[in-house]
């Protein structure tokens, strides 16, 4: 696996406003990522099985999501040469790396949903109340 330079200042440092970490971080961080990165965990799927796993993302999103995350070398896309053309999305060994952060991010939103939304609840009352 190729490392950028140690000697890069702005490498290795996601509070400097200069790091490139920050564009990783804005990529997999996105709701849609988190999600596909999850149904993808489960093995290679087509684009219309993937879009089926996850309800509510649109076509246009699904498409922007999996050419970015291709193009970070977090997903794989494999072109079949069958008629019509199967392609198929797979996680590379990078992307394999970052589920188990991902997943403990998922689950933790999933354990902690109603503690957050008693917290928006009072804090919604409290802003109507100064008004």
């Amino acid at each position: 696996m190729e490392t950028t330079s140690p000697d890069d200042p702005y490498v290795g440092n996601v509070y400097c406003d200069q790091c490139p970490c920050r564009g990783i971080l804005d990529l997999i961080a996105s709701k849609w990522s988190t999600l596909i990165i999850g149904r993808l965990e489960e093995g290679a799927m087509r684009f219309g099985e993937l879009k089926r796993a996850i309800p509510g993302v649109t076509q246009k999103m699904l498409t922007q999501t999996l050419r970015k995350l291709e193009e970070n070398g977090l997903v794989n896309r494999a072109v079949h040469p069958t008629r019509p053309p199967k392609v198929e999305y797979s996680l590379t060994d990078v992307g394999v790396g970052v589920t188990s952060p991902l997943a403990a991010v998922r689950s933790w939103a999933e354990v902690h949903l109603g503690v957050i939304e008693q917290a928006r609840e009072r804090y919604q009352e409290r802003v109507a109340a100064e008004s």
